[in-house]
């Protein structure tokens, strides 16, 4: 599933467009390396996500096209 897609469906970011431009603009990277929105996203790939002065910090546990919104949580694990 492509990043951008990911990103929204985790509900990490609301909406699609808005994550295809935080990976356009270099704010989205993955196992250390920047990439783009078409990135082909894969179970174990730890995700980097600068919001402003916060990072957020995730593990991609499944890669899943339809969940539910109570489901959303359990597609990441947060790392500290």
């Amino acid at each position: 599933m492509r990043l951008d897609k990911w990103l929204k469906v985790s509900r990490l970011i609301k909406r699609r467009t808005v994550a295809n431009e935080a990976c356009d603009n270099d704010r989205v990277s993955v196992n250390g390396r920047t990439v783009k929105a078409s990135y082909d996203v894969k179970v174990g790939d730890r995700l980097e996500l600068k919001f402003g002065a916060n990072t957020v910090k995730v593990e991609v546990l499944v890669v899943a096209d339809n969940v539910g919104k109570a489901d959303a949580a359990a597609m990441y694990k947060e790392i500290l």
